[in-house]
């Protein structure tokens, strides 16, 4: 009776499992579902089957994943159809039936292995019939499933949402870049597990640990193999091409294929946000965080030690650390049972053991829990002592002297691990989390965790490092103040205060500078420096303030460089130096986008960008560019003339909606006189009104 069973055709529901499974927006042509879930199929059969019970018996689904599917690995099997489930094993339950359809519900267990399947029907040893294809992820929405999070809320934004914020800037002044994660596009899902195919240990993309490591690993090595030359030996016609940061598709298929935008290391930030874009294509809930004055390449040591000479310019002493003026790194959230228990939760990827060697690419990505460096569990994992580091190491700054000596300059306090920022749940805020990596600055358990970790260092005979207060006292004593900001079109404030705490007169030579800065603590060039020669009074207090604009610049800042104001003071009575810095963000002109907050589906919409010129030169060769999806169809260019200073730069777009939902528009302005000037609306984009 099995032999004479055909399947005509085989109804695979795309829409409705689609929709139930959440991954409506990945396609509505491919089956895409979760495990943990059942979704539903229909089997149009000939000819008309009477004895059903007698034919179930001799039928069974095959589902097969991978190149070489194998029983043995669980990338093939085989399973009744029945009229009941195995929760621990791939199930299918006849829902439905008559003469000539079935209509089987199919689950694939909470712990199955991920990836493209194909189902067949088996109604004998050599006869099968295939049935589709259907492509398998993890299900952050079962229970059972190692990525399940609780929160509805959460799931749709750290999942669902493909238009992130990623935070730049500085600790004082943090700027908000739009990104567009894009898990979504159909090709993120194929690269994703076209790239996990390197991995041969295929019964293992069951588990989300070692799919994160993988791809994590994977990823970082395409970038480090990618990564492109920098702009400094660019043309002029490259460089905006270079510096385009809209969205991690194009970036991820320029790393596996070699094709797409190029990518500058001095963006290599961006391997955070595509790591994210394909943790959430697979199921693995994701966000992109931002910590702020991060100490860099410790190896664990809770001292970095910063190097100035007497301009205040950096050295090249001891470039083993550095504190970055920020750093982003990507957070997924999974049980963690090959742990103690209680490190279950959000996990910190970490790809930096991928510099200590290329022996094995597949082992040099690390998953740390969170809790583990806010608690400085040190055994847990051997990247946890240098995350640690990271975020509460004391920075000591040494001063260079012309005859080539070194010594301790007088100087604030300098803290690291700032202003830990992410993408608020459910809208465009900022939300600071830096609660989950440390205590707070100054508290008691701050103090006994530190006392707690410089112990165990001690005792495990890895303490190679002075244990340095984190400042020392002269007679004098010298505070920065500044803006925290300096707008391209305008002037930004500077004050030095120097207090002479002694009865006896000083002379001061008083050195102020300002440099660009990458990201990454590196110098990139002096801008600015003053000498000033001055002399204290017993117990005087004096400030000098002055105000700065670019105008006042040795040359013109490279893009997306930030500035670093350094005040050096120097005495010879006893021979200290004082020393204080301060990092400040540059501000482009501001981007204005008026358009409805909310508008119809399929109805026509205008959008008005405005920027005002208030620089002193007219912006020439400007080019705006206006992409958002389910707005607007590809992404739109429009090229304008020169606006001179005090003018306004104008435009209209029009673009008819095509998907119900909160939608985001993008805005980019490009000229001679700044890139990548970007702004963002959302607008709730609602069905139309029905005709009476």
């Amino acid at each position: 009776m099995g032999q004479a069973l055909y399947v005509n055709s085989c109804d695979l529901h795309v829409a409705r499992n689609n929709e139930e499974h959440h991954t409506k927006e990945i396609s509505s042509k491919r089956l895409i579902v979760r495990r943990g879930q059942p979704f539903t199929i229909t089997l149009h059969i000939r000819p008309m089957v009477r004895g059903f019970l007698r034919v179930l018996k001799k039928v069974t689904l095959v589902a097969q994943t991978g190149k070489q599917p194998s029983k043995t690995n669980r990338t093939e099997v085989t399973f009744p159809i029945t009229s009941q489930g195995n929760p621990k094993w791939w199930t299918a339950v006849v829902e439905d039936r008559d003469f000539q359809s079935w209509t089987i519900s199919v689950t694939a267990p909470a712990d199955a292995i991920i990836g493209h399947y194909s189902l067949l029907l088996q109604v004998s040893r050599s006869t099968q019939y295939p049935l589709g294809h259907f492509t398998l992820l993890f299900n952050p929405w079962g229970r059972e499933d190692a990525v399940f999070l609780e929160n509805e809320a959460q799931r749709r934004e750290y999942l669902l949402n493909q238009d992130g914020l990623i935070y730049l800037g500085t600790a004082d002044c943090i700027q908000p870049q739009p990104w567009d994660f894009g898990q979504f596009e159909i090709n993120v899902i194929d690269l994703s597990l076209r790239l996990l195919e390197v991995d041969k240990e295929v019964d293992q993309w069951s588990n989300p640990v070692h799919v994160t490591r993988v791809l994590g690993a994977l990823l970082n090595d395409r970038k480090e193999r990618s990564i492109l030359t920098t702009s400094k030996t660019q043309d002029s016609g490259d460089v905006r091409f270079l510096y385009k940061r809209r969205g991690s598709l194009p970036i991820l298929w320029h790393w596996l294929t070699g094709q797409g935008r190029q990518v500058p290391d001095g963006q290599a930030w961006v391997l955070a946000a595509v790591i994210c874009s394909v943790l959430r294509s697979l199921g693995i809930p994701t966000r992109v965080i931002t910590i702020f004055d991060s100490a860099q390449d410790t190896k664990g040591a809770l001292t970095v030690n910063e190097y100035y000479d007497k301009d205040g310019l950096q050295t090249g002493e001891d470039q083993g650390s550095r504190i970055w003026i920020f750093q982003v790194s990507t957070e997924c959230w999974m049980a963690r049972p090959d742990l103690s228990p209680g490190y279950g939760g959000w996990q910190i990827v970490d790809t930096s053991l991928h510099k200590e060697g290329r022996a094995n690419v597949l082992v040099t990505c690390n998953l740390v829990p969170v809790r583990a460096i806010k608690e400085g569990a040190l055994e847990l994992s051997p990247v946890v002592p240098t995350l640690f580091a990271s975020l509460n190491a004391s920075c000591a700054v040494w001063m260079k002297g012309r005859d080539g000596t070194v010594v301790r300059a007088d100087a604030c306090p300098k803290y690291v691990g700032n202003n830990i920022s992410t993408k608020g749940v459910g809208g465009d805020r900022c939300e600071d989390i830096t609660q989950n990596y440390k205590y707070h600055e100054g508290s008691s358990q701050k103090r006994e965790l530190l006392e707690k970790v410089w112990k165990e260092r001690d005792e495990a005979g890895k303490v190679n490092e002075l244990s340095l207060s984190p400042e020392t006292w002269g007679p004098l004593h010298m505070h920065l103040y500044s803006s925290s900001s300096m707008p391209l079109d305008g002037d930004f404030e500077l004050a030095v205060k120097i207090f002479n705490h002694t009865s006896e007169e000083k002379t001061v030579e008083l050195v102020i500078g300002i440099q660009a800065m990458d990201y990454n603590g590196v110098t990139s060039t002096q801008l600015y420096k003053k000498k000033l020669l001055l002399t204290f009074q017993d117990n005087e207090v004096r400030t000098i303030s002055t105000s700065f604009s670019s105008s006042n610049f040795l040359q013109s800042p490279p893009e997306n460089s930030i500035l670093r104001l350094t005040a050096v003071a120097t005495h010879t009575d006893p021979d200290i130096s004082y020393f204080a810095q301060q990092d400040i963000a540059i501000c482009k002109p501001q981007l204005t986008i008026e358009v409805p907050e909310m508008v119809r589906l399929y109805e026509p919409v205008i959008a008005s960008i405005y920027v005002q010129n208030k620089l002193n030169s007219p912006m020439e060769d400007c080019v705006i560019t206006a992409f958002g999806r389910g707005l607007i169809y590809r992404e739109r260019s429009y090229r304008l003339g020169s606006v001179q200073p005090g003018n306004s730069l104008y435009c209209q777009i029009q673009f008819t909606p095509t998907h119900a939902g909160l939608q985001r528009l993008t805005v980019e302005v490009d000229c001679n006189m700044f890139q990548n000037l970007t702004g963002y609306k959302s607008i709730n984009v609602v069905m139309p009104v029905s005709p009476a």
